[in-house]
């Protein structure tokens, strides 16, 4: 078979009749079901229209209806809030670019999945999620894991079609399932929904599942709800006694009254408020290359206490470098940087032609022939881009710079041993000009085993015990110095049968390669012990080399290797993990090991991994994290969390958004409570003291949207406080702790006596000065209107932090504050002196009226900066 794929003009004709190889949203949430939701998931829906039908009974028609429009009001903007999060998460996702390796125009080229057609011809390799319904043209060693299509975790052996007319299971790979071993060839047979898992898809529906956060928030506001409804009823019954016999008049007061006690502690904003908050985060941190697969992993985020990452590409760069080679008895140096052609190879310092030193242009050929990476030119950059591993495609760009390209050689591959975390090496069985030949190469310790005889100019000699020994430490040395050390070998072979073929291998050289750490890992890892965050590496490195790389960055602690963890029991291991920082020569079931250890032992575990290993891990862990860039399509779709760069300071980025959209959502909701409790309070104990009624059911709602809602959404936007990676991780609890639950009750019971307080001075003062009743209850409760809104912008301002105080923070701190007390003010200002104050029963106040109010709500602001002060100092909140 010659398998050379479609040309460009082809694909793209196909494209057109085929259409995007996508498959309809399994989970997708019509508009029409996210509006029912508001109304199914808020309680205080129905609360709100009891409200507005008994103010429609007692005559309010206005406060009715106005009550009817703000649950509409209500629906609507959680309508649009919800289903701007819903869209915002699909495209957050839609960011992580999907690519398969296809062969176009006679070349491979990587391409969107998205467009894959029926007759691509596609390269597959170990790790791979598969893009479409495919036949097997050519395989090595392929097994697949068919899990998601038939419920069986086992690895099915697949087979090469005898013929392209003939195809069945064995010879087919399916969308969605992955490679767990070995890569193949395939042709594109069916895309999208005409694929298999297309066909199950359309039948598969999901629950809904609500956010654990977003039922922390319902629960608090279901609990208020319960609140207005007894301090209500209890109220209702004082007044009814109080003023026994029973008349129709009594009867209807009590209902006015019951209904703003109601509204009163109706925090019917608190769900907007947290999804608003939660996609703008989710946004926040999809702009620092962190993409989150759900909004719920945001507030695990900030409890994250452990972090479990990979070396390679994560801590460090991700670009290998071949920097020394041993062979010949000789080093030999190559200069250059990551993937860039220009290089040249030094022996004691000068320049050298590789090519006629006959082991090392052996050891180079090798490299290039056991080998499964490509490079590519990048135009007129003298970089190459790279497909496949980082290390593989380093071997390449080595010998690249020798002048030996894979086109050059005439070379065919016929049989191969893959690599994988188990056996540490890969073997490639190749026929050149009716020779056959066997290149390997590996993890010193591992092929040298394999290993007879050693080259040594032209001849082949034996290789002795001592000359292992040598080789080794040499290796061990290269290795301590963060050199990453792979051994060399061949041999010529009799024949193209795979068994045995990888004794007696011929010793060609060892090659080090260098990957650099990034420039922001050590401050990164400072960062998180500052936090009280513990991060451990995890990496099928040598020891020697993950302890230098843990010198470099900052990393100090026990290490272990995996064949010590082999030796440990579950138990034992829970017992030194916490301990251990390094763990080195690791496989992916270590990786499980290590997590169950950690959650086994309390704590809350962010784990990374970039292979189809490293599913059950991500899996275990509390927030998987997988790489957007060099991850496999499987890691990623286990994972909660996706890094766009494979940035390790990335991830810490993230845990930092997650710990501030936390304590701003806790700011949000303790603030909206403090306001709840506020109007409770004025109304319950105005009643109680046999005031009249200090204000009407409407004017509560005008606070409670216009001041309350509003401004707690702004105070989800606060900027990262400079303390917030300096305190240790919050462990699991609700929305409210301590501290915030006693800010709240504070400014609560504060803002409750001044408004109240306003409210009868101005009312006993008008009286004495011989107003009438009606215009008395009229102002006071103008000016209890007027003193509580300012209270409550002025509580904003506190919450902005909990220890700066107002006056030393700018007033920009969080603009959106402050535009929403300008919005706040203006709206006062129009039910007072527009028409408007018919409806809302209010009267034009004059400058002195708004000096009282305003220097009486300013005072909130001079208590909590004393407070904060002497928080400072010493805690008492």
């Amino acid at each position: 078979m010659n398998p050379t794929g479609l040309t460009q003009k082809d694909a793209e004709e196909k494209l057109k009749s085929y259409g995007y190889n996508e498959i309809t949203e399994l989970n997708k949430v019509s508009a029409l079901k996210i509006l029912l939701r508001q109304i199914k998931k808020n309680f205080m829906i129905y609360l709100l229209f009891a409200a507005a039908v008994m103010s429609l009974f007692v005559g309010k028609l206005t406060t009715g209806y106005t009550i009817f429009g703000i649950i509409i009001l209500l629906v609507v903007i959680g309508f649009i809030q919800e289903f701007k999060a819903e869209t915002a998460v699909k495209a957050l996702k839609h960011m992580i670019t999907h690519t398969s390796i296809a062969i176009r125009n006679g070349k491979e080229t990587e391409i969107p999945s998205r467009e894959i057609v029926p007759g691509d011809i596609l390269v597959l390799r170990t790790g791979e999620k598969i893009p479409a319904d495919c036949l097997i043209l050519e395989e090595k060693e392929l097994r697949i894991n068919e899990s998601i299509l038939t419920g069986e975790s086992q690895e099915i052996k697949k087979y090469k079609t005898a013929s392209e007319k003939n195809y069945n299971h064995n010879n087919q790979a399916f969308m969605g399932t992955n490679i767990a071993n070995g890569k193949c060839i395939a042709r594109v047979l069916h895309t999208g929904m005409n694929t298999e898992f297309g066909k199950i898809a359309g039948m598969i529906s999901k629950a809904e599942k609500e956010l654990p956060l977003q039922k922390k928030v319902n629960d608090i506001a279901t609990y208020m709800a319960f609140i207005a409804i007894m301090v209500s009823a209890l109220t209702g019954g004082i007044m009814l006694i109080q003023n026994l016999p029973l008349t129709y008049d009594l009867i209807i007061n009590v209902l006015i009254v019951v209904i703003a006690l109601c509204v009163s502690a109706f925090p019917e904003g608190m769900p907007v408020v947290l999804i608003s908050v939660l996609a703008s985060g989710a946004y926040k941190m999809a702009k620092k290359n962190a993409i989150v697969s759900r909004m719920s992993i945001i507030e695990t985020l900030g409890e994250t206490t452990v972090i479990c990452t990979d070396k390679t590409g994560t801590i460090t760069k991700g670009e290998m470098t071949v920097k020394k080679i041993f062979a010949d008895d000789a080093f030999f140096g190559v200069t250059g940087v990551g993937y860039d052609s220009t290089g040249k190879f030094l022996q004691n310092n000068k320049e050298i032609n590789p090519k006629k030193n006959v082991v090392l242009n052996l050891l180079l050929k090798t490299a290039v022939l056991c080998n499964d990476a490509k490079i590519e030119r990048k135009g007129t950059d003298s970089a190459y881009n790279i497909i496949g591993s980082p290390t593989e495609a380093a071997l390449l760009v080595m010998s690249a710079k020798s002048g030996i390209f894979m086109e050059d050689l005439q070379s065919m591959r016929k049989e191969e041993n893959s690599f994988n975390s188990e056996r540490k090496m890969m073997s490639v069985l190749c026929e050149e000009e009716r020779e056959k030949y066997i290149y390997s190469k590996g993890a010193p310790e591992i092929l040298i085993n394999q290993c007879t005889y050693i080259q040594k100019r032209k001849k082949i000699i034996k290789l002795t015990k001592k000359e292992k020994e040598k080789i080794l430490n040499l290796g061990k040395e290269l290795a301590s110095k963060r050199f990453r050390v792979l051994a060399i070998a061949y041999k010529p072979a009799k024949s193209f049968k795979k068994d045995g073929f990888e004794k007696d291998m011929i010793f060609l050289g060892l090659v080090s390669l260098e990957d650099s750490p990034r420039d922001e890992i050590k401050e990164a890892i400072k960062s998180c012990k500052s936090a009280g965050i513990d991060v451990k590496m995890i990496t099928g490195d040598n020891k020697e080399t993950s302890v230098e790389i843990g010198r470099e960055i900052g990393l100090k602690g026990e290490i272990i290797i995996g064949d010590e963890l082999d030796k440990l029991t579950d138990d034992e291991l829970a017992k030194i993990v916490n301990k251990t920082t390094i763990f080195a020569r690791v496989k992916p079931g270590h990786k499980l090991r290590i997590v169950k250890a950690l959650k086994k032992n309390g704590e809350i575990v962010t784990m990374t991994g970039d292979g189809v290993n490293d599913a059950p891990a991500l899996k275990e862990a509390h927030i998987g994290v997988a790489m957007g860039v060099n991850g496999t399509d499987v890691s990623r779709e286990s994972a909660d969390l996706v890094l766009k760069d494979d940035n390790f300071a990335t991830m810490v980025l993230a845990v930092k958004e997650g710990r501030t959209i936390f304590i701003n959502i806790q700011k949000a909701v303790s603030y909206m409570l403090s306001c709840n409790h506020a109007e409770l309070f004025v109304i319950f104990f105005g009643i109680l003291f046999g005031l009249p009624l200090p204000l009407i059911a409407l004017q509560i709602l005008f606070i409670n949207l216009v001041t309350d809602d509003l401004t707690a959404l702004t105070l989800g936007f606060n900027q990262s406080p400079s303390w917030i990676m300096n305190t240790k991780p919050r462990r699991k609890s609700g929305i409210l702790d301590k501290k915030s639950t006693r800010i709240f009750a504070i400014s609560g019971l504060i803002i409750g006596v001044g408004t109240l307080g306003i409210f009868y001075s101005t009312y006993t003062s008008l009286l004495f000065q011989g107003v009438a009743e009606e215009l008395a209850v009229s102002t006071a409760r103008t000016m209890a209107l007027v003193t509580l809104i300012l209270f409550e912008i002025a509580n904003a301002f506190n919450f902005r932090s909990y220890r700066t105080p107002v006056f030393k923070a700018s007033l920009f701190t969080n603009k959106y504050l402050v535009y929403a007390s300008g919005l706040a003010i203006f709206a006062i200002l129009l039910i007072l002196y527009t028409p408007l104050n018919i409806m809302f029963e209010t009267v034009p106040l004059n400058p002195g009226n708004w000096v009282i109010a305003s220097l009486t709500a300013f005072s909130l602001i001079v208590i909590f900066d004393f407070l904060k002060l002497m928080n400072n100092w010493k805690k008492i909140f």
